[in-house]
C-alpha cells in the first residue's frame, strides 16, 4: 500500500508517489461518476492500482493498493 496523490489537469488524471518520485496519468478507472469514483485503475506505465471507490474530489491524498505490474 501507499500514499498517492490524486490530482486532475487537462482533462487528465495524475497519480503521483513522493516516495517513488512517480507520477504516471490515469488511463482506465473502473468507477468514474462523481458519486463513486476509484476502483481498479490502470496507469500509463502499465501498473495497476486499487483506489477505494467515493466521491471524487480531487485534489485529494489515498492509500491505494498495487494490484499488478
Amino acid at each position: 500500500m501507499a500514499k498517492v496523490m490524486l490530482r486532475e489537469s487537462g482533462g487528465e488524471i495524475f497519480f503521483y508517489i513522493a516516495k517513488k518520485d512517480m507520477e504516471e496519468t490515469i488511463e482506465t478507472i473502473e468507477f468514474s461518476s462523481d458519486e463513486e469514483w476509484g476502483g481498479e485503475v490502470s496507469l500509463s506505465n502499465g501498473e495497476i492500482w486499487w483506489i477505494k471507490p467515493g466521491k471524487k474530489d480531487l485534489p485529494k491524498e489515498e492509500i491505494c493498493k498495487k494490484i499488478s505490474d
